[in-house]
């Protein structure tokens, strides 16, 4: 049996499902109010006046968490001279031909792209949402300003649900990724395979 690295603490753990619950709770109740076709997701907040008024706490919560996440993995998400190689291959990575010999850390180059744009994301969400959010900021500004803080707030809205789909179809795609999410750990040949360098920082082997 393979032996097993420590990939994430549980308190990262927990922190990553709480945005992963505060996330589709969020974008449930956004979506209701982006087309009338999709009002009928405001019955499970209760009607779409309690909707209205959950989704924009449902966000900042959700941002809260990601703050903390950030803090935790941005020094390990910073771009570096071997990612140049990982995105020069990326086609072959998607069609599965996976590199070993690539200088890949705890992060490779596709999922240092990810976690950027869903940061720039959040961070355009949170203050279009602000500028928006009805009773308390809105009537500070003006309508012009409210509408492209509105369309801003969809476009973004947009990226963040792109984003996280490809984040949740690579993490299933990848066989061995989920447990590092469900169980802390991932085994070693995942490590040296995926993320070899990682893996000899963490065991101190070739």
């Amino acid at each position: 049996m393979s032996k097993t690295l420590k990939r994430y603490s549980d308190s990262d753990r927990m922190n990553h499902w709480f945005i992963a619950i505060m996330f589709f709770l969020s974008a449930l109740s956004g979506l209701a109010f982006f087309h009338p076709s999709l009002y009928f997701l405001t019955n499970l907040f209760g009607g779409g006046t309690w909707a209205r008024i959950l989704h924009p706490f449902l966000g900042v919560l959700m941002f809260l968490g990601f703050i903390l996440m950030f803090f935790r993995v941005v020094k390990d998400n910073m771009f570096k001279r071997g990612d140049k190689e990982w995105r020069k291959q990326s086609g072959r990575m998607l069609r599965g031909e996976i590199n070993p010999d690539l200088p890949v850390g705890k992060y490779n180059y596709g999922q240092k792209m990810i976690f950027w744009l869903m940061t720039l994301s959040l961070l355009a969400l949170v203050i279009t949402g602000v500028l928006f959010w009805r009773p308390w900021f809105a009537p500070n500004f003006s309508v012009e300003v409210l509408r492209a803080a509105s369309l801003i707030h969809a476009i973004s809205a947009w990226v963040l649900l792109l984003s996280v789909f490809v984040h949740i179809y690579a993490a299933i795609w990848v066989k061995g990724t989920m447990r590092a999410m469900t169980q802390g750990t991932v085994t070693e040949e995942w490590a040296k395979t995926h993320h070899p360098l990682w893996y000899k920082e963490t065991t101190g082997k070739n």
